[in-house]
C-alpha cells in the first residue's frame, strides 16, 4: 500500500519522529527526515546504511523558507510527497504567571505555525495528484485540560481545529487529513529522558509510529479522522 510512495516527517531526528521515519522507510516508502538538528543527517545515513531511501533536510518549520526549501527537496528527489507527518513539537508545563510571551510565542510558533506552513506547502501538490494524506501528531490534551497546561493544551486545541477545518476544504481532492492523539509517550519530549523508570508503563515511540502507519496505509476511500492512544494505566505527566 505505502510501498514506493514518499513521506515527509518532521522532528524526525530522534524519538518519536525517528520511530515513525524508520516505521514508514521499512513499509517501502521514500522519507525526508526534517528537524533542526544536525542530527537529522545521522538518521538519514541511518537509513540508507539500512538500504531504505532517506533524506535529511535540516530546518526550522516555523520558517517559511525552510519549509518551502524542504518540500521543494523532496520533490525534486522522490517525485511526489504522499504523505506529510507533522510530528515537529516543544512542550512547556507552567503556571500562566511564570510564562514569558517569548515562551508562548515559540509554542505556537512550532505547534501551530509549523503544522500551518508544511500543510500549506504540500495541499497544492496533493491537489494536483488528486490524493495525499497529511497526519498530525497532536495529545490527547487537545481533548482536555489539565494545570500547567494553558500554553501547551491551547496548541493542541489549536492544531484540532485547523485540522478538522483543513479535512473539510481538501476533501474533495481526495486529501485525507487526521490528528493522532497520544496520552503519556516514553520519549525525549519536554527535555526528559528516553527510557527513565517511572515511564515504564507508557506508550512507546513504536506504538504512536505504527499508528501512522495505519492511518498512512488506509485505503483511498477511508478516512481516520482521529486516533486516540493512551497507555492502559494513564498517567498524568510530572510537572
Amino acid at each position: 500500500m505505502l510501498e514506493n510512495k514518499t513521506a515527509i516527517i518532521t522532528g524526525s531526528s530522534r524519538g518519536l519522529g525517528k520511530s515513525i521515519a524508520w516505521k514508514l522507510a521499512k513499509e517501502g516508502m521514500n522519507v525526508t527526515i526534517v528537524g533542526r538538528s544536525s542530527d537529522i543527517h545521522e538518521v538519514a545515513e541511518e537509513l540508507t546504511q539500512a538500504g531504505y531511501r532517506a533524506l535529511a533536510c535540516q530546518a526550522d518549520v516555523s520558517e517559511e523558507s525552510d519549509v518551502e526549501a524542504f518540500v521543494e527537496a523532496t520533490l525534486k528527489q522522490f517525485g511526489s510527497i504522499d504523505t506529510l507527518v507533522n510530528n515537529a513539537g516543544v512542550g512547556l508545563f507552567k503556571y500562566i504567571e511564570d510564562i514569558t510571551l517569548e515562551e508562548w510565542q515559540r509554542l505556537f510558533n512550532i505547534n501551530v505555525q509549523g503544522v500551518f506552513l508544511c500543510s500549506k506547502a504540500v495541499v497544492p501538490h496533493m491537489k494536483e495528484r488528486e490524493e495525499g494524506t497529511i497526519i498530525t501528531i497532536s495529545s490527547d490534551v487537545g481533548r482536555r485540560t489539565m494545570p500547567k497546561g494553558t500554553a501547551y493544551t491551547a496548541t493542541k486545541y489549536a492544531v484540532q481545529a485547523f485540522s478538522g477545518s483543513l479535512a473539510q476544504e481538501v476533501r474533495e481532492y481526495g486529501i485525507r487529513v487526521g490528528t493522532i492523539n497520544p496520552g503519556m509517550i516514553d520519549t525525549y519530549f519536554n527535555q526528559s529522558k528516553q527510557g527513565e523508570p517511572h515511564k515504564e508503563d507508557w506508550l512507546k515511540a513504536d506504538d504512536v509510529a505504527d499508528a501512522v502507519v495505519y492511518m498512512a496505509s488506509a485505503p483511498k476511500h477511508v478516512v481516520i479522522d482521529e486516533m486516540m492512544l493512551h497507555p492502559l494505566i494513564q498517567e498524568y505527566p510530572r510537572v
